[in-house]
């Protein structure tokens, strides 16, 4: 009797404890999105085009797990993106004033 309570107990331990998810990572989302916003305005893809495309690889794949519900997986690659949408934006920047290019 008590081992049968206590598999009844272990089982819905783990039962209540897997179900807990990760919540949606909207403001991941949003920032990456502002981000990549910013670095297009400056046109990052001509100027700094590694960052730029590393950003826009990132950010497609976060909305692809996003939508999946995998948010885990979402929120590391909105950061991904966001960091190199911020290298991208800096480095164009850094690029068209060096060339006298008006920002």
């Amino acid at each position: 009797m008590k081992v049968q309570r206590l598999f009844i107990g272990v089982l819905l331990f783990t039962v209540i404890v897997s179900c807990q998810t990760v919540p949606a990572p909207v403001e991941d989302y949003s920032l990456a999105r502002a981000a990549l916003d910013a670095a297009r305005s400056v046109q990052a893809a001509r100027h700094s085009p590694g960052y730029w495309h590393q950003a826009e690889e990132a950010y497609r794949k976060g909305r692809i797990y996003f939508e999946d519900r995998d948010y885990s997986k979402a929120k590391e690659q909105f950061i991904r993106a966001r960091l190199a949408a911020e290298k991208a934006e800096n480095s164009a920047r850094l690029i068209r004033q060096r060339t006298g290019d008006v920002l």
